[in-house]
């Protein structure tokens, strides 16, 4: 019995966003995707197979008070979504909340220092069945103009995949 909990345990991840509240360059979401930003990145499944590799062109800009992130894909292994618009919310306590068509329900982010942690729910199609996932999002600054999205979708609180995403802000 408690090999299996170890095992369990081993398939998930967990993040403590506290841990990176004094690191810095700090991680300022508006100021990183104001204007034009690159991303390149992978999905690799559980057994660290790469069923994806995608470049994203992301145009982001503020309307109304909030944070539109207008994402364009295109896949080199696998396929996905063409496109995904993003609306983000700054909430009174500094918090944000975000939706967009393909994602069930609104998606909740915060701020830790360099890191920022955005969580949110989405029906995943996966060999012509659509599971409900979980996404465990983590952005780290490395500087003012690059970061790094690393994010672990989840079924039942266990890693199914992994993305790992390398973003530049463009001139």
């Amino acid at each position: 019995m408690f090999s299996s909990i170890f095992i369990l345990a081993g398939c998930s991840v967990s993040i403590d966003g506290e841990s990176y509240k004094n690191v810095s360059p700090t991680f300022e979401l508006e100021t990183f995707f104001d204007g034009k930003v690159k991303a390149w990145g992978i999905v690799q499944d559980r057994s660290g197979d790469v069923v994806q590799r995608f470049i994203v062109d992301i145009d982001g800009y503020k309307e109304d008070g909030k944070l539109i992130l207008d994402e364009t894909f295109e896949y080199g292994v696998g396929d996905g979504p063409l496109k995904r618009v993003w609306t983000l919310t700054k909430n009174a306590d500094g918090t944000y909340t975000g939706v967009a068509g393909d994602i069930a329900g609104p998606a909740t982010g915060r701020s830790f220092g360099n890191a920022f942690s955005f969580a949110y729910e989405m029906d995943l199609e996966v060999d012509n069945t659509t599971y409900r996932v979980n996404f465990d999002d983590w952005f780290f600054a490395f500087n003012d103009d690059t970061m790094m999205n690393r994010s672990y979708i989840k079924k039942f609180g266990i890693v199914m995949a992994e993305v790992t995403i390398f973003m530049q802000k463009q001139p």
